[in-house]
């Protein structure tokens, strides 16, 4: 009887420990697949920012582009004053969204660069020539949004 015992307490002991070994392998799996899971869903939300921020620098060199122009083709008529109007709202839509989307940093050279083609777009610069006035705080701008986007 004492050997039956021995064997009952010997599989039992082989039940509890095939079923906590399991059960520690099973948890080291689901820990595993979840952190995986949370690293594909972070490089996902990285790409998805990555594509939002490259698509909004488009557009705002796009619309400082129109901006540049309607100063360079200023002549004070009404078709010419809607289109300044229209470019420089968007641009102040654009600066917005540069504050949500990047650095307090690229979004202070942002508000420089669309002061200064606020400035050249409603008056003559007071020194030098239009692209004299906007050549600093753009190239500021385009550099710092180079340095961002190569992160």
């Amino acid at each position: 009887m004492q050997t039956q015992v021995w064997i009952a307490l010997l599989s039992l002991t082989g039940v509890l420990l095939g079923g906590g070994l399991s059960s520690l392998v099973q948890n080291s799996v689901a820990r595993r697949v979840e952190r995986n899971d949370v690293r594909r869903q972070n490089a996902e939300r990285a790409t998805a920012r990555r594509s939002e921020q490259l698509d909004l620098l488009r557009e705002f060199i796009r619309v400082a582009q129109r901006a540049e122009r309607a100063a360079e083709d200023r002549d004070g008529t009404p078709g010419w004053k809607s289109s300044a109007l229209d470019a420089a709202d968007e641009l102040w839509v654009c600066e917005r969204m540069i504050h949500v989307l990047f650095a307090s940093s690229l979004h202070e050279l942002a508000r420089a660069y669309v002061k200064a083609l606020e400035h050249v777009l409603w008056q003559e610069p007071a020194e030098g020539t239009l692209w004299d006035h906007l050549r600093r705080p753009k190239v500021a701008f385009l550099d710092a949004a180079r340095d961002e986007m190569s992160r």
